[in-house]
């Protein structure tokens, strides 16, 4: 049906078919073609992400998917009752240049100057009301668990721990407040384009391709603390040279203010890989998908200790020191006694 879509409505014959990650893309000469359904976006979605592939792509990232008008010169095309977007990039080979943070910084450097009002998908200064309503909406999943106590594995560990990441969750709000009201934004601190959730995968698969479907707006310490959660849990043990890598090759472009040091740290500590796990457990039909993420939950509470002391050095850690940063003093979780 895809390539009937390419055809048909856009008059594109592609030569080859190419799986890229769970991406499906079709190449034309130098140029590769992803479809995508974008049936459940809205318009004024729709539109922001235009703006913002239009931006980056006028400024310089010859990386970024870019919108491409159909046979009826309209971006957005119907078949079959389903809404449909095309986008295109180029094909190059791979990047030289393996320091992501300083991929990152040039991103976001890029992403700053964009022009175009961006509403819908901004998230600038509003992570401690998304927070809160996460946590209530955990919290109600965790009060209804306790009530049926149905003996699952998963289960006794999302009720034995939850108290825990509640109250690390409230350090993350509380150190969100902290900053807004003790530290003055700079030009440092400008929104920018950012990521849902950053990873070293995002760009790093078989193609770097910078998808506008993966993007927000938000301050660049978003993308930094993800990268950075990320990190830490692929390498708990050996994870040091990597940070320190990332940290120069972004400083090296961008310098981060106290206040952007200051949210990479509230953004670690609000416990974001713990609830993405607990979410997923519960919209999962997969009983194999429920075992795997059973077992990342133990991990999780097994190793939150290690967690805690990354935390607890983190500054020194980044290579900023402690010193011009408050402190939160740590408790070991009571079920880890």
């Amino acid at each position: 049906m895809s390539v009937k879509v390419l055809e048909n409505l856009f008059g594109i014959t592609p030569e080859q078919t190419i799986q890229d990650g769970s991406s499906v893309r079709y190449m034309v000469d130098n140029s590769l073609y992803t479809i995508i359904q974008v049936t459940h976006l809205e318009q004024e979605a729709l539109i922001e992400l235009y703006e913002m592939s239009e931006h980056m792509a006028k400024y310089g990232d010859n990386k970024v998917s870019t919108f491409v008008p159909g046979l009826n010169e309209k971006f957005l095309v119907t078949h079959e009752k389903q809404d449909y977007v095309l986008m295109h990039n180029y094909l190059f080979p791979p990047s030289r240049n393996n320091n992501t943070g300083r991929k990152l910084a040039k991103f976001h450097e890029r992403g700053k100057l964009i022009q175009a009002p961006i509403s819908g998908a901004n998230r600038v200064g509003q992570w401690k009301s998304y927070w809160i309503k996460r946590l209530e909406q955990i919290e109600n999943v965790w009060r209804g668990v306790v009530q049926e106590r149905t003996g699952e594995e998963f289960e006794k560990l999302f009720i034995q721990s939850f108290p825990y990441y509640l109250g690390l969750c409230e350090n993350a709000i509380q150190y969100v407040t902290d900053t807004e009201l003790d530290e003055e934004l700079t030009f440092l601190d400008m929104g920018t384009i950012c990521h849902q959730t950053f990873h070293e995968n995002v760009w790093n698969k078989q193609m770097e391709i910078r998808n506008p479907f993966d993007w927000v707006f938000d301050h660049p310490s978003r993308d930094i603390a993800e990268w950075v959660r990320d990190c830490y849990f692929l390498n708990s043990r050996s994870f040091q040279p990597d940070l320190t890598q990332f940290f120069r090759g972004y400083e090296s472009i961008s310098p981060l203010s106290i206040f952007s040091w200051r949210l990479v740290y509230a953004r670690l500590l609000f416990p974001l890989h713990y609830f993405s796990c607990i979410e997923d457990y519960y919209l999962t039909s997969s009983q194999w998908t429920q075992k795997q993420l059973e077992e990342r939950l133990s991990r999780y509470l097994r190793d939150a200790r290690d967690y805690e002391r990354f935390l607890g050095n983190f500054y020194q850690l980044a290579g900023v020191g402690q010193e011009n940063f408050p402190a939160i003093d740590w408790l070991v979780p009571s079920y880890l006694e």
